[in-house]
């Protein structure tokens, strides 16, 4: 997955983007953390969001920094680096939770950087040390480190900048002081290589052999453009099928064209090759999960398009309840395979409550709540499940606790007021029902049926 810009965002991100936007310019800064930090789980290449979150963050902390914080030489570091090096992109949204709390805090940053190195993030990695940079500039060994990422991806003149800073507090540092001299002479040589024209065949030769790694990292390619890395990706597979690098690029590219099918082929194997690396299993079977929601929704165009087609509607209804029953296997598998993950746990009981199997789903969303980013959707659930069950009080309660997590009257927020509602009336408690319905009433009139609930108690 590159790193993206807004114009690359998905259509389902942009209104969330664009409120988040807006909640900074009203100073409604937690509101807009939230906003950022959701736009950044399902786009972690994010980097404007990214950098915006952390100027959002700095503000509203007021920049402080903890000599000694929650992210110091505790069990909690270790076990969320054990996390980062088993599955990356899912790790940098609890590490964002840690920079939530002290923006400037290094472990946290020097992690972020460690962790977009391994997703190829590069642009993301500089922008965790650079905070640094910023706000603790004496912490020269990470200065170094950010110094040396520069001058990897062939960025002497920055380079040179950092040196300088770790000079202002480290005059004596000689690796600095030379580091400084060889990144001012090798960025000097390289304007001097392009404004001089020199050498042009070797400048034409370089250029062939980088475009191939500038288009793996560039966004908005089109499919043509996808279509042709593809098949250069093939080349070199078929040369050596079992190159782990290989084969994860390949998986990739089919996951930019959405051949579902594919990616989940090429991401399994991969996850064969490398010895059981779980983001690569998580992958593969996220890949098969699309596959399998394009070919339902292939059906539901086909029946929608033919509506007296008797054996379309068969067997639609037939793919929509064998799809419920896999759903509920492969979950019973993930789980198996890592029962310690309260997500898998989630997804678990999501698929036994869709089946219908209310009483299999309450153990293993109860274990899902212990996730403190997931909790409020478990809770939902939860609340949905008991309902499901006939037992109101302990569906009402799960829904107060997710209320109690949220502050913000968002989507979500919503939601939950308008199930507890529902819920109220079912128990035929009309008051607490219509103070539900109120508070979402207040703030947004054209939310379901709301208005009408509300409007017709005052008749």
């Amino acid at each position: 997955m590159p790193e993206i810009t807004e114009k690359d965002l998905a259509p389902n991100l942009k209104p969330l983007w664009l409120k988040a936007l807006s909640a900074v310019q009203t100073s409604n800064l937690p509101y807009a953390i939230s906003l950022l930090q959701a736009v950044l789980k399902d786009s972690p290449g994010f980097v404007e969001g990214r950098k915006l979150l952390r100027k959002v963050e700095v503000q509203h902390t007021g920049g402080a920094k903890k000599k000694a914080g929650l992210f110091g030489i505790q069990s909690g570091n270790m076990k969320l680096q054990s996390q980062a090096k088993k599955d990356p992109e899912g790790s940098l949204v609890l590490i964002e939770k840690e920079l939530e709390k002290e923006p400037y805090n290094d472990s946290a940053n020097e992690l972020l950087f460690d962790t977009c190195v391994k997703l190829e993030f590069w642009e993301t990695a500089a922008f965790a040390l650079e905070t640094v940079r910023k706000g603790n500039p004496e912490n020269t060994k990470l200065l170094h480190k950010l110094a040396e990422h520069y001058l990897s991806r062939e960025k002497p003149l920055l380079a040179s900048e950092v040196y300088n800073d770790i000079i202002k507090y480290a005059p004596t540092d000689s690796v600095a002081i030379k580091g400084s001299k060889d990144a001012s002479a090798r960025a000097s040589m390289q304007k001097q290589r392009w404004d001089e024209n020199a050498d042009m065949k070797s400048l034409m030769r370089d250029s062939a052999q980088n475009e191939e790694l500038e288009k793996a990292a560039r966004t908005g390619l089109t499919r043509e453009q996808l279509e042709e890395r593809r098949d250069k990706i093939v080349e070199r597979y078929n040369l050596d099928p079992n190159h782990l690098g290989t084969v994860k690029d390949l998986a990739g590219i089919y996951e930019q064209l959405e051949d579902w099918t594919n990616a989940s082929t090429f991401y399994q194997w991969a996850h064969s090759l490398s010895n059981g690396d779980v983001a690569l299993a998580t992958k593969a079977a996220a890949m098969n999960d699309r596959a399998l929601e394009q070919e339902m929704k292939n059906l539901e165009i086909a029946a929608a398009a033919d509506p007296d087609n008797e054996e379309l509607k068969a067997a639609l209804a037939a793919r929509k309840a064998d799809r419920l029953a896999e759903q509920v296997e492969e979950s019973k598998k993930r789980v198996d395979q890592n029962p310690t993950d309260p997500q898998l746990r989630f997804e678990l009981g999501q698929a036994l409550y869709n089946v219908g199997d209310f009483s299999a789903a309450i153990p293993h969303l109860q274990q899902a709540t212990r996730n403190p980013h997931i909790r409020t959707k478990v809770l939902l659930l939860l609340g949905r499940t008991f309902k499901a069950k006939g037992m109101f009080d302990l569906s009402i309660k799960q829904l107060s606790d997710a209320l109690a997590d949220l502050h913000a009257m968002d989507n979500t927020k919503k939601e939950v007021l308008y199930e507890k509602g529902i819920i109220h009336e079912d128990m035929g408690d009309r008051e607490s029902a219509l103070d539900c319905f109120k508070q979402i009433y207040e703030v947004d009139y054209g939310y379901r049926d709301v208005a009408q609930r509300v409007e017709s108690s005052y008749v």
